[in-house]
């Protein structure tokens, strides 16, 4: 399935979603009083004009429990389950508001039974219509429809594995369309799944072929060049997968499918790519970057005057840096030094007792006040509230060179706080470290994470002892 089918296809799920609950709530109210003008003691019209409300936060929820996700090997249970997580989450916090406003005569009056059975309704009619949809895609599936077109490198026993399971279950509409190997000869197949070619054509072939997914099948002990199979494969932008077992080139946690019963590991799983995680963090880091500029602009005030005041040269410093995509951008500081030329600023890393950092430099940055402008940044788009921080171009050529993995990094976008930074990781410590947790946050980031790191920020974040 191509980007464009799958946005289509999450497009017809919002609004069928969206419909299943309008379902779920009428009928919840037709069910306690009929199809009154009068619903009780409030008017049908209050309880319509509810669903405003409602039905955004319920889909709010669906897509932070995944069910936006493609799901072309998940079972019915599984989806059974997060829509049960999701319902259950809206319920509380529909009761939450209900408590919270129980002084508003509205709310107060507004019926609680309602809840429960518009809680059932609508597990009930999302259920199904999931479930229809899944039926529908498996029959188009079998049919030859939505396939998506899938390169295996390396004939082993993984191989053969996945390929019995994709013929026996054609409604996961994957179509196998040849084998790269070393050890068998061309023209040679396996269940009519032909050997096209030798794992050197593997560049080549990413070029002329269209392509939906690599899986690499190679024993890891079998081939010495897995690695750059792995670099050639994300650099064309195709999306690849492991067929155990190479656990020695999987980054931290995997992100897991199972194809009945034989485990698909994917090379980098990015829970931020998709569109509706993506949406959720970039609308909290607007909110979260109007409220920073508001509460520390007193701050803020207080210590452009005292640079002034106390060293010539501009109040803020605007310094490039590497953000999303490896595009620059001007991040904005508080001036902590004196004035430098360009190749004293771009190449030198600050260090304990640096004579370059003023006094009032030293004080803002061991209390991050320095980092505050960067809330403009966050409202611009070039940064997030929560994120890896970003580095200055001179680093990155180097850190890439000497560093695996650095450049996942730039896969989001970089942050004002970050995972590596409440752990401890500031300043002039070890890169390879603070890599590490980068990389941990950009494969596990949840909305609650982010909070967490939000938290943890202004309990233990702020004040730096590493920050020169």
């Amino acid at each position: 399935m191509t980007k464009d089918s799958q946005k289509f296809l999450n497009r017809c799920y919002l609004v069928l979603d969206a419909l299943m609950l309008v379902v779920a709530y009428v009928l919840g109210l037709f069910v306690l009083f009929g199809f009154s003008t009068g619903t009780g003691t409030l008017p049908l019209s209050v309880y319509l004009r509810a669903l405003l409300g409602i039905i955004p936060v319920y889909l709010l929820l669906y897509a932070i429990f995944g069910l936006y996700a493609p799901k072309r090997t998940k079972g019915g249970r599984a989806e059974l389950t997060d829509i049960l997580k999701a319902n259950t989450l809206g319920f509380l916090i529909f009761t939450l508001v209900l408590y919270l406003g129980a002084k508003n005569p509205y709310v107060y009056h507004f019926s609680r039974r309602l809840t429960i059975v518009f809680y059932v309704f609508g597990i009930f009619f999302t259920a199904f219509e999931r479930n229809c949809i899944r039926l529908t895609l498996r029959r188009l599936r079998k049919k030859g429809y939505n396939r998506r077109q899938v390169l295996l490198v390396g004939f082993s026993d993984a191989a053969k594995g996945y390929i019995d399971r994709v013929l026996t279950n054609p409604e996961w509409g994957y179509e196998i369309r040849g084998i790269l190997d070393d050890t068998m000869e061309w023209g040679s197949s396996y269940h009519s799944v032909m050997v096209i070619g030798k794992v050197a054509d593997l560049e080549e072939l990413l070029k002329l072929a269209s392509l939906d997914e690599i899986a690499i099948t190679l024993p890891l002990s079998g081939y010495s060049g897995l690695k750059k199979i792995v670099q050639i494969c994300e650099k064309s932008g195709v999306h690849t997968k492991f067929i155990p077992d190479y656990f020695s080139v999987i980054p931290t946690i995997p992100y897991m499918e199972d194809l009945g019963g034989l485990p698909a590991i994917n090379i980098r799983h990015v829970p931020l790519t998709e569109f509706y995680n993506a949406a959720l963090k970039r609308a909290v880091d607007i909110l979260g970057g109007i409220v920073g500029l508001v509460l520390f602009s007193p701050v803020m005030l207080i210590a452009a005057i005292l640079i002034k005041i106390s060293s010539p040269g501009p109040v803020i410093f605007a310094q490039e840096r590497i953000g999303l995509h490896q595009k620059p951008f001007k991040m904005y500081k508080l001036r902590s030094m004196k004035l430098q030329t360009d190749d004293e600023e771009k190449k030198e890393w600050t260090t304990k007792h640096d004579p370059r950092v003023t006094p009032v430099g030293r004080f803002i940055r061991s209390t991050s006040i320095d980092e505050m402008p960067q809330f403009w940044n966050i409202l611009k788009g070039d940064m997030s509230l929560v994120g890896p921080r970003p580095e200055r171009p001179f680093f990155v050529e180097k850190f890439k060179e000497e560093i695996p993995h650095y450049m996942i990094k730039h896969q989001v976008r970089p942050g004002l706080t970050g995972w590596a930074q409440v752990n401890g990781f500031r300043g002039d410590t070890s890169i390879e470290r603070r890599v590490e947790y980068d990389l941990y946050y950009i494969e596990n980031w949840t909305i609650g994470f982010d909070i967490k790191i939000l938290f943890l920020t202004f309990f233990k974040g702020f004040v730096n002892k590493n920050a020169y």
